[in-house]
Parts: C-alpha cells; structure tokens; sequence
C-alpha cells in the first residue's frame, strides 16, 4: 500500500462528543426539575432533582421542613398541568397551604396504602409516563424496591421523591440523589449524601429557615 492510514491520537478520541471525561470543570449531563431552591439548584448537577430518577429525603423526624423542601418544584409542575400524586402521607396534607405555595389542586392527587402496597402504587404511577412527579412515605422500603422504583422512574420519565428516616442515612441505595434534612437552635438544613455526576458535596449546604 502507498498510503499509510493515520491512526488517531489519543487527544482525537478523548475529544469524541460520546466519550466523557472526569474532571474538575466537565460533568456528565443530567436533566433536571428545579428545586426552587438556587443554593441547593447551584450544587447539583443539572440544577435541580433528576428527572427520570429517585432523590431521597432523610430527615430526623417530621416537621422539619421535608416537604417545603420539594414544593416548589411540585407546584412548577402542576402550573405545567403536569400531575403530581401523594402516595402514603403520614399525615393529611393541608390543601389551603398546598395551594398558597401555587400547587395546582387539580393536578394533585392521593393515594393512600399500607406498607406493602405503597412501594407496589407508586412503582405503577412512576411507570405510567403520565405523572411529572411521585412523592412517597416509605420508611421500610429495601434496596431491591428502591432499585424497581429508580427503573420505574426511567421507563415513565418522571421525579420519584422518597421521604425516610435518617437512620438510614448509612445504608447503600441506588438513588440518584440524596439529601439528608437536619437542624440546630437556629435553622434548618439541607445536605448532599449523595448526588449522581456530583464530584464533591459540601455540607451544610441549604439554609430552610431561623
């Protein structure tokens, strides 16, 4: 052969637009719903909760601002006329507060279901592909549930968000996301267990409230 055929450097095939490489300025892609927050948008990777992901929120016990936490992204998508549901709230969620924070109660809605049921419901409404997001009460949920629930979100293209309890903050998850909510004398606070694409977390991160 005459003509020899130029290998390409290594430099060419790090540079091809499919290949990513770990560094301090350059991130994997994630698409995202705003949190509403920007401290806490600023430190997660595509500024928001992932879509087609789970995000867990742990927190030390109810009251502390969990679900303040996620309103403001839950009320974005109920203007969107995108529905949100409920799955298994301790509690009855106030619907005059829900609509002063701008939730659309149209496009809300409630599922109420025990213990073995509510991890079942919620992989269903994830799976759908008609909900913009899924927020769940599930405080024994195990690995092998959580990993349905984070394929569920990926098949539907929606926002799984899970509340639980801090003890299992230790525990290996396959979230996308999580945040651990914890407070002091003077406010409440947000921080980053764990972010997918996320080099560093830095914490105490979301001031909530004095």
């Amino acid at each position: 052969m005459n003509a020899a055929i130029a290998s390409p450097t290594l430099a060419q095939v790090l540079d091809h637009p499919g290949i990513w490489r770990r560094s301090a300025d350059r991130q994997p892609r994630v698409r995202a719903l705003s949190t509403g927050w920007a401290s806490l948008d600023g430190r997660l990777p595509g500024g928001g909760w992932p879509q087609g992901a789970v995000s867990e929120i742990l927190f030390e016990h109810d009251g502390l601002g969990e679900l303040d936490l996620v309103m403001p992204a839950l009320a974005a998508l109920t203007q969107e006329h995108r529905r949100v549901i409920f799955v298994a709230p301790p509690y009855q969620p106030y619907a005059p507060a829900l609509a002063a924070a701008g939730v659309d109660l149209r496009f809300l809605h409630e599922i109420h279901a025990g213990t073995t049921e509510a991890a079942w419901s919620m992989e269903q409404c994830l799976r759908s592909g008609c909900c913009g997001a899924v927020v769940g009460w599930l405080p024994d949920i195990d690995y092998r549930s959580l990993r349905r629930l984070q394929l569920a979100a990926e098949t539907g293209d929606a926002c799984a968000m899970i509340f639980r309890s801090a003890e299992h903050a230790a525990q290996n998850s396959p979230a996308a996301l999580r945040l651990k909510v914890s407070n002091s004398d003077e406010a409440t606070y947000v921080d980053v267990l764990k972010s997918r694409g996320l080099l560093t977390t830095t914490a105490p991160l979301l001031r909530m409230r004095a």
